[in-house]
């Protein structure tokens, strides 16, 4: 079958842009590897300026039905108590919200086949060959195989996707990687305003209230760290082990956990690969996680994802021969979008990370937090919690 463009990929940043595409009358197929509902290593909170954008992808009223309440508070939870400042506020007020990525996920990719977009699910992509002016994607399930055709192809499939696609290389094992992990938690004592940040030896965290009740625990720890901290909880599952070391680290965490129930099982996933990468190589077009990543310390995950798909699109709609030529132009516009809205907060979260990681950063990043409480309000403003998306109102 023969698309106009095809998105491997169904999370936030595939779905954002086929929604965006496929209501400027484009023909779209979407090939995701997964069934959904699905659940995903996430922080889960989406900043209040993609409110708007949410509403232009059409599940902006879902999304505040369904998530959680509105994040106004920000704190850091390392040694001692608890620093508080206040949480950077949205166009009309808006405040940032977390929804689990089992319900975001499913509701963009409704929204996504409603606009008109093929959801092929669940497939693999497995090869790409350019055709002409065309790619060919081969695409498997359960020993079928079938193979689409568009001219242009979009990665959307993240950072951690392993494949024999251009947009997916090969990853190295460092002992300085970042491994990933979340769970949701029941009974929590967490203040229902407050999002706080975590900082650990060896690596940080966030805590949010989200949807249906839950709490949840997302962090970010060091390779090396984590063989030392099961190493020192031998038996444990290595999310319980990661708990108990964050716990003995922030004693805020072990207050609002000390009642708190485990709902469902602990996520694991990584290395995550922070940086920025190729907006537009190999006649691959890439969003999210893909084209560039920043550290989960700033919660800014979900903003990108959405942010680079609406930004591609709008690059994609002014271009109306998607020929070589015209592919090759909306990926320089594209690219040049990208490192408009971007660079700024990936920049911000690895120095945040790289501080809150050290063997000593946490207690630092707490003394200066402690003397200038309004810079955790000025890193959330850094980390474009409210800066404008071109083309939303």
């Amino acid at each position: 079958m023969r698309y106009d463009a095809i998105i491997i990929g169904g999370g936030p940043s595939g779905a954002a842009t086929a929604i965006a595409l496929a209501s400027q009358g484009r023909a779209v197929a979407i090939v995701e590897k997964s069934p959904f509902p699905r659940n995903k290593v996430c922080g889960e909170f989406i900043s209040p300026v993609n409110l708007a954008l949410l509403d232009r992808l059409g599940v902006g009223e879902r999304v505040r039905d369904l998530a959680g309440p509105e994040i106004r508070r920000l704190a850091l939870f390392a040694a001692g108590p608890g620093i508080e400042a206040p949480m950077p506020r949205g166009r009309g007020d808006a405040f940032g919200r977390a929804l689990g990525r089992d319900v975001l996920d499913g509701l963009l990719l409704e929204a996504a086949a409603s606009a008109g977009a093929t959801v092929l699910q669940p497939w693999q992509a497995s090869v790409a060959v350019r055709d002409g002016d065309d790619t060919a994607i081969g695409i498997e399930r359960s020993g079928e195989r079938r193979t689409l055709l568009a001219p242009v192809l979009i990665a959307a499939h993240g950072s951690w996707e392993l494949g024999g696609l251009p947009s997916q290389p090969k990853r190295q094992h460092l002992p300085s990687d970042f491994l990933g992990f979340k769970a949701h938690f029941r009974g929590s004592a967490l203040a229902s305003d407050l999002m706080p940040l975590l900082a650990f030896p060896g690596g940080y965290g966030g805590m949010v209230w989200a949807d249906q009740g839950r709490m949840s625990l997302s962090c970010c720890i060091r390779r090396d760290q984590l063989d030392a901290v099961r190493a020192t909880h031998r038996g444990l599952p290595a999310g319980e082990a990661v708990l108990r070391h964050i716990v003995a680290a922030c004693p805020e965490v072990a207050e609002v956990l000390r009642n708190a129930t485990l709902d469902g099982g602990w996520q694991a996933a990584g290395p995550i690969r922070p940086g920025i990468r190729d907006c537009y190589a190999h006649d691959i077009f890439s969003v999210g996680n893909v084209a560039g990543e920043s550290h989960p310390i700033i919660a800014e995950g979900i903003s990108m994802a959405l942010q680079s798909g609406w930004l591609l699109a709008a690059e994609l709609a002014r271009v109306a021969d998607w020929s070589r030529a015209g592919r090759q132009l909306a990926g320089q516009r594209y690219a040049v979008a990208w490192h408009k809205q971007f660079p700024l907060r990936i920049l911000t979260a690895s120095m945040l990370a790289g501080l809150a990681s050290r063997p000593l950063g946490a207690g630092l990043m707490r003394r200066f937090v402690g003397a200038f409480p309004a810079s955790l309000f000025l890193g959330a403003q850094l980390s474009g919690k409210i800066s404008p998306i071109p083309g939303v109102a």
